[in-house]
């Protein structure tokens, strides 16, 4: 009851309320310009945090991780660019939804479900902040190596029917995440002597590359795009029966981003694209998933927004960052002479209850400023195709300038695009080439950090507790899939 009242206290100057509010609008702002992800967002208010008060600084920042999360939807549905590398899962049924003159509904859809994953979130981290900060602990390498594979489980599911073509997206995406330097030994491979790829292919270029690029060189080629009326520009909340349709995939999206959020470095990227292939396989409508499906934008919507809140169990418990947004939120606490960790409940009570409460503001807040702000996003994508083709490609090219100062970086996002053109002329699903790209570097470190940690003995991955579930829930998911898809094909023929 004391820190419940220390919260309130917090609330009651008036700051934090402000904080919260002008987090979350920067941070949708920062969300929906492709190539702006939540941490540089943040990262770019850090400076800024240095002479604010502790608390009203942390949920500043805080503020912006929840906006950027929920604002990367935005683009993903109006224009196919998913703002940051979560909302990459709600582009599929997002945009297929903006395609049949529903926009409204879609972002609708989109705002509601973020607002019930922030909340659920929330609850998870004011409730079970210590307990859950133990199953991180849990995880060794070997443990990180198979929850990689579990993630690349999923492919099956968002393979489009064609398990083949989904297994050689996959590889593509993985042999693009192998570009850089190597996680263990340091030396450069797959650069051809580029100094501009020592660091690797960033997730976010391909994505901006693959979605946004990519559909413009096939919108140029297709008639000019319908112009919608006024009906198709209001935003449109679900109705009593929607609502209950999306319980079921809001529920999926939460408890996968629950785990996925406590666990350091799987982040909301990984939770969306796991929620979105669990809401498609428990679905009454799975057919309905790739063609404008709502439960497609409620799951991933739900898991990338509980993230928000669920990735800061490790940072505040053990002073361990969950994802790179908890990173730069570790960065606004040292700044201010504070450091996360057990003390910090002892130290600090009022910057972590402030921090609670400042959430819950920054959730209602993402909701009030979201109904403002997607009627005129939704009445942009209504003006004549070919000024917003080129305003898309200027918004595309400076935000990705933006993130580097780099030319480069700028070429790599266009000729990525012509890859995604290509592979859309020969059918072949670009969701598996995403999600290999981002669990790339955590299944290969991992599993090199396991054999050195064996002398290189594969039987780890089996020895290893947390290791063997994931593998075991692995197998029983990739088989229950090939079994469900031979069974379809069965009725289909019958």
């Amino acid at each position: 009851m004391d820190n419940f009242l220390l919260a309130l206290s917090n609330l009651a100057s008036g700051w934090v309320i402000l904080s919260a509010f002008a987090g979350v609008l920067w941070g949708i702002l920062g969300g929906a310009l492709p190539g702006i992800s939540p941490s540089i967002a943040m990262a770019l208010l850090l400076p800024f945090t240095v002479g604010m008060e502790a608390t009203n600084a942390i949920v500043l920042l805080a503020s912006v991780y929840v906006g950027a999360e929920y604002g990367g939807s935005i683009p993903a549905i109006l224009i196919r660019t998913p703002g940051t590398n979560s909302a990459s899962a709600t582009v599929l049924d997002g945009y297929e939804m903006a395609k049949q003159g529903k926009a409204g509904e879609a972002l609708g859809i989109s705002l509601t479900s973020g607002l019930v994953g922030g909340l659920f979130g929330l609850l998870v981290l004011v409730l079970c902040t210590e307990s859950l900060a133990q199953v991180a602990l849990a995880f060794t390498p070997a443990a990180y190596f198979s929850l990689g594979i579990l993630g690349l489980s999923v492919i099956a599911g968002l393979a489009g029917g064609s398990l083949m073509r989904g297994l050689m997206a996959a590889c593509i995406g993985l042999m693009i995440a192998f570009i850089g330097s190597d996680p263990v030994s340091g030396v450069q491979r797959f650069t051809f002597g580029s100094e501009d790829l020592l660091d690797g292919v960033k997730p976010i270029l391909v994505m901006v590359g693959l979605f946004a690029v990519t559909e413009m060189l096939v919108q140029i080629g297709e008639p000019p795009w319908a112009q919608g009326g006024n009906a198709s520009t209001k935003l449109k909340l679900p109705n009593w029966a929607m609502t209950k349709r999306l319980v079921k995939p809001q529920a999926i999206g939460s408890v996968i981003g629950t785990v996925e959020g406590v666990t350091p470095g799987a982040g909301g990227t990984i939770a969306a694209f796991m929620a979105y292939s669990e809401a498609k396989r428990w679905s009454k409508h799975p057919e309905e998933f790739g063609k404008g499906s709502p439960e497609g934008i409620a799951a991933p919507e739900s898991a990338n927004n509980v993230v928000t809140a669920t990735a800061l169990v490790p940072l505040l418990s053990l002073g361990i960052p969950g994802s790179n947004s908890a990173a730069i939120l570790l960065g606004g606490f040292l700044i201010h002479g504070l450091q996360p960790g057990p003390m910090l409940f002892q130290k600090a009570p009022e910057v972590v209850y402030g921090l609670y409460g400042g959430l819950f503001i920054a959730n209602i807040a993402m909701l009030l400023i979201g109904l403002v702000i997607l009627s005129p996003c939704m009445w942009l994508v209504n003006r004549p195709k070919p000024y917003l083709i080129a305003f898309i490609l200027a918004l595309v090219m400076s935000g990705v300038f933006a993130i580097h100062q780099s030319i480069f970086e700028c070429g790599l996002v266009l000729a990525i695009g012509v890859m995604g053109y290509i592979m859309r002329l020969l059918r072949i699903p670009v969701l598996p080439l995403v999600l290999g790209l981002v669990l790339g570097y955590l299944v290969e470190s991992n599993y090199r950090r396991s054999l050195l940690i064996s002398g290189g003995e594969h039987s780890i991955f089996l020895t290893d507790p947390v290791s063997a579930g994931l593998l075991s829930l692995a197998l029983v998911l990739t088989l229950y899939t090939a079994w469900k898809e031979f069974s379809d094909k069965q009725k289909s023929k019958g």
